[in-house]
């Protein structure tokens, strides 16, 4: 079976038809859905950018990163530290300013850790990121372990005009959707471009892709970056939403949650860190109503999926698909 088909880069119909079918619930969601539930489904939207972000390390190049969440906080950081208490910060300046913050530590970290392979990547990076963690925890001027207040959402404002107003949820909602089409569109097209059939052999076999010439180290600098530039975006999305950030959007936890999105969604497609995304938050939803000892029906739901369905829910629907159509068939 060819990598592409393993990794379900190829979309078959039915996951096409699947979410083009989810787009428009979620174009159609805010006139139906409460204003409690438009929240959750925002931050759904939030972190499967921020799952999409560690798929274009883990499942298209094949880096598992323990500290991913680092870049997700600092551009949450970056917005809170940019935003005044008493007046909204503009959005055209300061969201390329957290992204590209994020992408500039993002950039620095991976100069070292993607030197490093298998076991040694996991815990480089797991490393630089408690580092950070214990930056803002221990360091008042910082916010410290209380973390910092963002009173604002930014301004969308351009020389007087105003063409949306991110304080209202449902603006703040499609704005979020946008980022999250676009997201997934650009990470589509770099799957296929020269750059990602690069970064797919070096998850494949990096020996020998630097055996016929290609500079591994550079590809792979090149996705930490753009990975971390990614999530720096994703928690950019989530301090404006939430109106506030502490240390624990860089600790292990969050860059855990990450690895579960992708894991139980299926990796590699980007769609699988989507559906993901939106699984994972809805079952810790409904398992936090349940029990406080919800990790452990979480854990028992991620454990099921691996050994059901290795390659993730998108993968059991395709797996599905394909049973249907044989048994119509015969």
């Amino acid at each position: 079976m060819s990598a592409p088909r393993t990794n379900l880069e190829v979309l078959p119909r039915s996951v096409q038809f699947v979410l083009v079918l989810g787009l428009v619930a979620l174009l159609a969601f805010p006139f139906v859905g409460s204003d409690f539930y438009v929240q959750m489904v925002t931050r759904m939207m939030i972190m499967a950018i921020f799952a999409m972000s560690l798929d274009l390390l883990q499942g298209v190049t094949g880096l598992v990163s323990l500290g991913h969440a680092a870049y997700f906080g600092v551009a949450g950081y970056a917005l809170a530290f940019l935003t005044p208490a008493d007046a909204p910060v503009s959005l055209w300046w300061t969201l390329p300013a957290a992204v590209a913050g994020s992408a500039l530590v993002a950039l620095v970290i991976g100069f070292f850790v993607v030197r490093t392979h298998g076991i040694y990547f996991i815990m480089v990076t797991m490393a630089f990121a408690q580092m950070l963690f214990y930056l803002f925890f221990d360091n008042k001027p910082l916010g410290g372990s209380d973390g910092i207040y963002i009173n604002f959402r930014p301004d969308a404002s351009v020389f007087g005009w105003l063409p949306f107003d991110l304080e209202g949820r449902r603006t703040f909602y499609y704005f979020t959707l946008a980022m999250v089409v676009l997201v997934y569109a650009g990470l589509r097209r770099l799957l296929w471009s020269p750059l990602g059939r690069a970064l797919s052999g070096i998850r494949v076999n990096e020996h020998r892709m630097r055996a016929m010439g290609f500079s591994t180290f550079g590809y792979k600098l090149t996705a930490f970056t753009v990975a971390g530039a990614l999530a720096g975006l994703a928690g950019y999305l989530w301090g404006a939403q939430t109106g506030y950030v502490n240390p624990e959007l860089m600790g292990f936890h969050m860059s855990a949650h990450a690895i579960m999105m992708v894991i139980l969604g299926g990796m590699g497609n980007f769609a699988g860190a989507i559906v993901g995304a939106f699984a994972f938050e809805y079952l810790l939803h409904v398992f936090k109503d349940i029990t406080k000892h919800w990790q452990l029906l979480m854990g028992s739901f991620i454990v099921l999926v691996v050994l059901v369905a290795p390659r993730g829910l998108l993968g059991l629907l395709v797996r599905l698909r394909a049973a249907k159509g044989g048994a119509n068939h015969g």
